[in-house]
């Protein structure tokens, strides 16, 4: 005889499924907001939960997974100095807030402290978190969440939702229409590569320094034979990979591409340490040949003489991203083997100790369709949202670091020559791709809301993020205060209780036409 678990169920007015930093700040946002615009100044019923270990660590893949090296927001020079901006332009309040409260300097950003930082402002909000969950099923109403029922037999009910996954699984849960992999190009079975970061300690700044100036020394030198070597086993005898390798160690001033040290963190420049453990591990740097690659890395430098890698970065399609978001974004059997190389190859460079991220970074897992305004990449290269209803403006590279496998094939098959385009997005941001028409009271804020096309390669940063996520919080607090559904809200609506809360950005989103219209004619015929 068995007995059945009681059920149970909550009440709650905004729950957020997944715990990225984009949909935390939502919630603090959200809350603060209707702390205001509430007569009695308490704060609204908001929950968090999600698949991970809350002891490991509150922030996703910033925290548990070890993002330490930040990708900041680019401007152009000549606009910072018209509009006397900070190197990072203007952020969201609420991301320098987070930033501030983390102990950030400029890059690197400590996931203990980010930790701690979240979990003070959450408690602030009032905001309940719950973790190590699994969606047995969501309650729909009218084409909206009423609530989600877990494993455990509790039901969970709201009036507004904000899913923060990388795969929006909240939303597929939902019934929402969600593209695996690089699907807005017709090629779901491609993907960006996940990574696993890692910590090491005794290898000092002015060590790895010297290890790399060593190994540059000996790669530009054809005399030296053995290293020579090293370059044609990371080829894999690809002359052409070769070539590249070579010209790679030099800038072009024909000077040794020698790694930058900054504040916080260090910016590798070659793939000098990429050659020599491609030759250490016997495989080509390739990513879709080797399955893994050690990239020129974005390292971080934290206290206590760590340093933070990103670097390895593993071949995924898009059902296994797919599968591995599902799966608390633990590592694959197959990454923690080659972790096992990385290891011993950061110890034959000076470290005493080397310390693997407890989750995945996963940039990207498809996209959510049937959203209120879809964001392209050429979009964002026309300036983005409107300015007067522009609740922020970011800029990043179209960078799709790994690469998408078939997109190259596709093109050239369509008479497009190349499928770079490296025109940097300046752009202003709206919440409208964010928000779903098929579930109007849900909100995806991550790499998986509704983007098309290149659109998610700067999308998928979490400031960008952020910054969609505050006014995501922001509009749920509206809808909630005006029973109303997100779907609803406009990007005006935002922009208005910013400017009455004294946080009204300044917006200097710049339209590239020519670059746009390429772009535009290429996404367009990729999508068909």
């Amino acid at each position: 005889m068995t007995t059945a678990t009681p059920s149970t169920t909550r009440t709650y007015d905004i729950i957020c499924f997944g715990d990225e930093v984009p949909g935390l700040l939502a919630i603090v946002s959200a809350a603060r907001e209707f702390r205001r615009r509430s007569k009695t100044g308490k704060n609204p019923k908001t929950l968090v939960m999600f698949k991970g270990n809350s002891p490991d660590g509150v922030g996703g893949h910033l925290v548990r997974g070890g993002l330490a090296y930040l990708d900041r927001t680019h401007v152009p020079d000549d606009i910072r100095k018209k509009l006397g901006l900070s190197m990072f332009g203007d952020p969201a309040f609420l991301y320098k807030e987070f930033l501030q409260r983390s102990g950030v300097t400029e890059i690197a950003l400590d996931p203990g402290k980010a930790d701690a930082a979240l979990r003070k402002m959450l408690s602030e909000a009032g905001t309940d978190i719950i973790s190590r969950i699994e969606i047995r099923s969501v309650l729909i109403n009218d084409s909206k969440i009423a609530g989600i029922l877990l494993d455990n037999g509790t039901t969970f009910l709201a009036k507004q939702f904000i899913d923060c996954t990388v795969n929006a699984e909240l939303a597929q849960a939902a019934g929402a229409n969600k593209l695996k992999g690089f699907g807005t190009f017709g090629l779901p079975g491609s993907e960006l590569p996940v990574t696993l970061t890692f910590e090491t300690q005794g290898l000092t700044m002015t060590r790895l320094k010297q290890v790399e100036l060593d190994y540059l020394k000996r790669l530009t030198d054809p005399k030296d034979v053995q290293a020579q070597k090293f370059i044609q086993i990371a080829a894999g005898a690809d002359s052409k990979l070769a070539d590249w390798f070579k010209k790679d160690l030099l800038d072009d001033k024909g000077q040794l591409k020698t790694m930058h040290v900054g504040s916080d963190h260090i910016d590798v420049r070659c793939k000098a340490l990429s050659i020599v453990y491609h030759a250490f591990r016997g495989k080509q740097f390739v990513l879709s040949k080797s399955g893994a690659i050690f990239d020129a890395a974005n390292i971080a430098i934290l206290p206590g003489g760590r340093l933070s890698w990103n670097a390895l970065l593993c071949s995924v399609t898009g059902s296994q991203a797919e599968v591995i978001a599902r799966s608390a974004a633990k590592p694959t059997p197959e990454i923690v083997a080659e972790m096992t190389f990385v290891d011993r190859f950061m110890k034959s460079l000076g470290a005493t100790s080397v310390r693997p991220a407890k989750e995945l970074y996963i940039r990207h897992a498809g996209n959510v369709t049937g959203v209120v305004e879809p964001l392209s990449g050429a979009r964002m290269l026309e300036g983005g949202t409107f300015k007067d209803d522009a609740i922020g403006t970011f800029g990043y590279a179209l960078d799709v670091r790994g690469g998408i496998d078939g997109l190259g094939l596709k093109a050239h098959a369509q008479g497009f020559p190349s499928i770079s385009f490296h025109k940097s997005p300046l752009f202003n941001i709206g919440i409208r791709h964010a928000l779903l028409k098929s579930v109007p009271n849900l909100a995806v804020v991550s790499p998986a809301s509704g983007f098309d096309g290149y659109g998610c390669a700067a999308g998928r940063i979490v400031e960008f993020n952020v910054a969609v996520g505050q006014g995501v919080g922001i509009a749920a607090a509206l809808a909630i205060t005006t029973n109303r559904d997100l779907a609803t809200i406009s990007n005006l609506e935002v922009r208005q209780v910013l400017k009455a809360i004294g946080k009204e950005p300044i917006i200097y989103g710049r339209s590239y036409t020519l670059e746009a219209t390429n772009l535009r004619d290429f996404e367009t015929s990729m999508m068909a």
